[in-house]
């Protein structure tokens, strides 16, 4: 039976080892529950260096492996360490280099990622974390080719991923490798999450959607333009809204929502194509026009540019299937 090792550590959130625990320890669930999941499964084993470990909220996790199990699992999964600052336990490195040399595979969920590179099993190879962290894994390890843009990274033996929700991501397409797509949806779908979001896809959309305005002529040309997202908009349509001149509504406009009115519109109409993607039949084609693009080119153009994914790659991760690619 595959073995999977979760990293546990005093001061731990119980969210991304528990996740990993439930994705990979599923075959303890019910057989009704479990029809379909192929045996064996996978076996989890929650590994740290001392047998009991205090967890954040008060709680204590008493465990049954230590580092050597980890270091001799089949698939190791270090969750987000406790300080991305500090100099990760060289006892938890020595067992990371101990399953890299036994060819492991090496799982990282958010700031996990520090422990790897700390190990040096990321140098040469490209790796993300949480955003927040990309910064400073790239500061203190030169060597390591940090993305901070996507959900998640496979280089086949390592595989790290960003947040803690990401982390589930990078779970499911581990299960996806391993036993196919169907496998991965049933999961998926008993988890009541999303059943494949691609791990190229952005860990975050930098769409302009400001707190509402207290600029009345703003704000008024705002919900006009809302209201008229299928059609086409023009910068001097905005500021009629707003009875300004040109000139003026752009200064005002960027004091009250820090973008252009321009790269706002272009915003709002991407978000306006996801549920569209999410739950109708519409092709690519006729959502784009349906939220406002000249061209599904241009609406492809700015939703890469948003999100990192297509359209139709976005549409899958809900469908399962593509339409109007």
């Amino acid at each position: 039976m595959h073995t999977v090792a979760i990293l546990a550590y005093d001061g731990m959130s119980g969210l991304e080892s528990g996740s990993a625990a439930e994705i990979f320890g599923m075959h303890d669930l019910s057989p009704a529950f479990c029809a379909g999941i192929p045996t064996p499964w996978y076996s989890v084993r929650l590994c740290s260096k001392e047998p009991e470990v205090r967890m954040l909220g008060g709680a204590t996790l008493r465990t049954s492996f230590g580092l050597a199990d980890l270091a001799e699992a089949d698939t190791v999964v270090i969750p987000s360490v406790a300080d991305a600052n500090k100099i990760a336990s060289p006892a938890v490195v020595e067992a990371i280099r101990a399953a890299s040399q036994r060819h492991s595979r090496l799982v990282s969920i958010c700031s996990g990622a520090f422990a790897l590179a700390e190990a040096g099993v990321l140098d040469g190879r490209r790796a993300t974390t949480h955003w927040i962290y990309a910064d400073l894994l790239q500061e203190r390890f030169p060597d390591v080719d940090v993305d901070p843009t996507p959900l998640y990274v496979d280089e086949g033996d390592v595989l790290t991923s960003a947040g803690c929700a990401a982390g589930l991501d990078l779970c499911l397409h581990i299960v996806r490798s391993d036993h196919g797509a169907h496998i991965a949806n049933d999961v998926a779908r008993r988890l009541v999450i999303s059943p494949h979001r691609a791990g190229g896809q952005a860990q975050y959309i930098e769409s302009p959607v400001p707190a509402p305005t207290t600029d009345g002529e703003i704000a008024r040309g705002m919900a006009w333009a809302m209201a008229h997202l299928d059609s086409p908009i023009t910068l001097d349509e905005l500021a009629a809204q707003s009875s300004l001149s040109r000139r003026s509504y752009l200064r005002r406009f960027a004091k009250a929502t820090g973008t252009t009115p321009i790269k706002w519109l272009i915003a709002q109409r991407i978000q306006a194509s996801l549920a569209l993607l999410e739950s109708s039949d519409l092709s690519v084609e006729q959502i784009a026009a349906r939220v406002g693009f000249d061209s599904p080119v241009t609406f492809r153009h700015h939703f890469v540019r948003s999100l990192h994914t297509t359209p139709s790659e976005y549409r899958g991760c809900f469908t399962g299937r593509v339409l109007g690619a």
